[in-house]
């Protein structure tokens, strides 16, 4: 059975001002998530679920319909405000949805096979994909799931500080937590990262996690109590978000999963503000310029 490549989409992209899911990057007005389809159909999933905001459906057929029919299967999952369809008899007023990991449970009657999960703003690269085909096909169980490591040095900007969540794993390769450093940087050719302790140099071999998981249908099941608790304990918190690394880190913790780093050369870049689209413009035209993708993907 081929996996399955779950999109997360729904999100308001108010930092960025406008729909920066199908915003246009390529030469020929690609998104990013024509490349990473792309990449993932090459690795041999199977389908494309896209995560979106009912809104959204028209808009998203539109766009990737046309250009997809015929090279991969497509479905679409709605994120709502619906609690009651996990057996919560409560109504929360929010401005933004629940967050990534209430996002994928919002799947948990489409999805049937192993997934992965990715954002829909962020650039992967083939090999992440390829590594993460490879793993869903032939190594994922219930209890071993996997995220993609990245080099932290292939996910920093050379234009400030970022925040990433560097991984910490045992000796067989697997994560026992992340840690989040909030401010990484480039120094003279050095990674480093600043917190109240002042200034330390990190490893270029750490591997940092950009939201790129591997799991099997078992986690819906696995996750849907913890929302349950999670809305409990955040009702009167209207920001409060139920993210993927809360399910991990609590799967770890209880013996439940463990969670394989797969290690991968590509380089990541992502677009969060307008300031970053023509960067990700540049990259994408070097990736087609070396001849990684072509210069009309689809055609």
């Amino acid at each position: 059975m081929k996996p399955t490549l779950l999109i997360l989409a729904a999100g308001m992209a108010s930092r960025y001002g406008s729909m920066k899911q199908v915003d246009g990057f390529g030469p020929n007005g690609e998104t990013i998530i024509d490349y990473s389809i792309y990449d993932a159909i090459k690795a041999g999933f199977g389908k494309v679920s896209f995560i979106i905001r009912e809104e959204f459906l028209d808009n998203f057929k539109a766009i990737f319909e046309p250009k997809l029919a015929g090279k991969v299967e497509t479905d679409y999952v709605f994120q709502s405000y619906d609690l009651t369809q996990f057996g919560i008899d409560k109504t929360i007023e929010r401005a933004k949805p629940w967050g990534t990991a209430h996002a994928v449970l919002a799947a948990r009657n489409q999805v049937h096979e192993p997934f992965c999960v990715i954002n829909a703003d962020d650039y992967y690269g083939y090999d992440a994909f390829e590594k993460m085909a490879k793993f869903l096909t032939e190594e994922v169980r219930d209890d071993h799931y996997s995220l993609v490591g990245y080099q932290i040095g292939n996910t920093l900007s050379d234009y400030g500080s970022v925040s990433r969540g560097v991984c910490d794993m045992d000796d067989k390769g697997n994560m026992i937590g992340v840690t989040e450093r909030t401010e990484v940087y480039w120094k003279d050719g050095d990674i480093y990262y600043k917190d109240a302790n002042g200034e330390t140099e990190l490893s270029a071999d750490s591997r940092v996690s950009m939201n790129f998981w591997g799991f099997t249908p078992a986690v819906f099941k696995q996750s849907e109590e913890m929302f349950k608790r999670f809305v409990d304990a955040n009702e009167s918190n209207p920001k409060a978000e139920f993210f993927i690394p809360l399910v991990a880190d609590e799967l770890i913790k209880t013996g439940t999963a463990d969670f394989k780093v797969i290690p991968t050369s590509s380089k990541w870049f992502g677009v969060t503000y307008k300031e970053d689209k023509p960067i990700v413009q540049k990259n994408i035209s070097d990736l087609v310029a070396n001849g990684t993708y072509p210069a009309n993907l689809w055609a």
